[in-house]
């Protein structure tokens, strides 16, 4: 399935773990739970993360050189290391998917040039606010599937370990961005108001990836199958409506949701599922 090398980045929470995951032949097309939409509603979300963690990345970095506090700008190392290895663990799953003729080149190719015009034309805080953003959507999904590893449920065990692998991450470093933002920034309008940017972003591009790889895989569901597949999804992104609210207030922080026994039992699984005595520390 794979093999996992432990960083020397990070810090005691924040570990950069080296994963190797493999996606051979005998995994099939539609590894989640032999479903078109589910599967390609994750594989869209798949081709936003190579681009999607290096402009975090880029965006965090532009601010760590101001940064005085000297736990603060460890763990930014530490969020540096994991985000850049979710990228290239995405990378090994899209051209997976690619083999099987779906367009996650087409769709990492459009997500790049987005992701170049904000550089070009959004300004440094609202660059990192829009990380800032993006990480708490990814958090939120992290930690839902920790508690909830049953949304994952019907998924092919080589790919769920890398779904499980990166929510454990996302929800390791979930605060790093924001905290970089309140240390360096610290306006609430940029925060609030690129959250609500971001969101309209986020759902619209979402579909418009998922449209296109369903396009190009040939499946004839009809609008009711489409319909019915996504309607998986609505339930489980209905209950995230209070934590997704919650980024608004103005005493908000993302580490006021304590997640660490759900990642302590993740990391027991995923641990026993790639045969490794431990991947915790």
């Amino acid at each position: 399935m794979g093999k996992m090398e432990q960083g020397r980045e990070g810090t005691a929470e924040i570990i950069v773990r080296r994963m190797d995951f493999q996606f051979d032949d005998t995994i099939p097309t539609w590894w989640f739970d032999g479903d078109v939409v589910k599967t390609l509603i994750m594989a869209a979300q798949s081709c936003t993360f190579p681009e999607g963690e290096r402009f975090f990345i880029r965006s965090v970095r532009a601010w760590q050189d101001g940064v005085q506090d000297p736990v603060l700008r460890q763990q930014i190392r530490g969020f540096i290391g994991q985000e850049a290895h979710h990228g290239n663990e995405h990378t090994a799953l899209n051209a997976f998917m690619l083999g099987r003729g779906l367009p996650t080149d087409k769709v990492e190719a459009f997500v790049k040039r987005g992701l170049g015009f904000r550089d070009r034309m959004l300004s440094p805080e609202r660059r990192l606010a829009m990380t800032c953003a993006l990480e708490h959507f990814t958090a939120m999904l992290a930690e839902m599937l920790l508690e909830h590893p049953e949304f994952l449920k019907g998924m092919d065990e080589r790919v769920f370990a890398l779904w499980l692998w990166h929510a454990v991450e996302e929800s390791e470093h979930k605060a790093v961005a924001f905290d970089v933002f309140q240390d360096q920034v610290g306006s609430q309008w940029i925060r609030r108001s690129q959250m609500a940017i971001t969101t309209l972003e986020f759902s619209l591009f979402s579909m418009l990836h998922f449209a296109r790889l369903y396009r190009a895989s040939g499946a004839k569901l009809g609008a009711r199958g489409v319909l019915r597949g996504l309607g998986y999804f609505r339930p489980w992104l209905r209950s995230l409506r209070p934590r997704y609210l919650a980024y608004y207030r103005r005493d908000f922080h993302p580490d006021e949701v304590d997640t660490r026994a759900l990642r302590e039992a993740a990391l027991q699984r995923l641990a026993q599922m790639l045969d490794r005595p431990t991947l915790a520390a």
